[in-house]
């Protein structure tokens, strides 16, 4: 992995049944049939997009690419044995060297460990190489997969947003998960930073 003054530049981020990479415009259908999924999208923060609107997100996410400093980490999440792209995992920056996470997969991939996976990935990608203090997720008090997820990965839950969001002329609330740079550290066993607030070295 390289990193440079705009931000990680990754070619993979692998684990043992998922790899993340960058979205190509060739991944288009493949992720429609993931946020095209009534299924799929059923806890997530909008309604099943067409293959048109798909298009437009996967082609928004190479334009920001380019943003320096890069602010937004949407990745494919790929199998590795068949070389399929079956979800998307993000990462997105905010102020105070924070990132917040989420993800999606293809429903008939559920249930196979490929979600935390990709969460595990994403977490290193935030604290290993972009060296951010906290980072958090929200999910649908209904989707107790999600919310196991995130403790299973050291992630602590922090609370309830209500009405939060607004899907399908509904008012949702949210329930959010975090992990501090020192608890990522600690879980695996690296020395803890500093809390000063000094972002640590980034690698070269």
């Amino acid at each position: 992995m390289t990193v440079s003054s705009a931000g990680v530049t990754l070619p993979t981020l692998t684990a043992a049944a998922v790899r993340l990479r960058e979205f190509t415009l060739g991944d288009v259908d493949a992720l429609h049939r993931v946020y095209g999924d009534p299924e799929a999208t059923r806890h997530l923060s909008f309604e099943p997009r067409s293959r048109d609107q798909v298009a437009e997100i996967i082609e928004g996410i190479l334009a920001r690419r380019a943003d320096v400093p890069r602010t937004e980490y949407a990745l494919a999440i790929e199998r590795p044995d068949t070389v399929e792209v079956v979800g998307m995992a993000r990462l997105a920056l905010g102020d105070y060297r924070s990132g917040q996470i989420g993800f999606a997969l293809r429903p008939d991939q559920w249930r196979k460990g490929l979600g935390r996976q990709s969460v595990e990935l994403l977490l290193r990608l935030a604290f290993d190489h972009l060296s951010l203090h906290r980072v958090w997720g929200a999910s649908a008090p209904e989707n107790r997969a999600s919310c196991q997820l995130m403790l299973s990965v050291g992630m602590v839950e922090e609370g309830r947003i209500r009405d939060h969001l607004r899907v399908n002329g509904q008012w949702r609330d949210s329930v959010v998960h975090s992990i501090l740079e020192e608890e990522w550290h600690r879980r695996c066993g690296h020395p803890s930073p500093s809390r000063s607030g000094t972002p640590q070295p980034a690698v070269e």
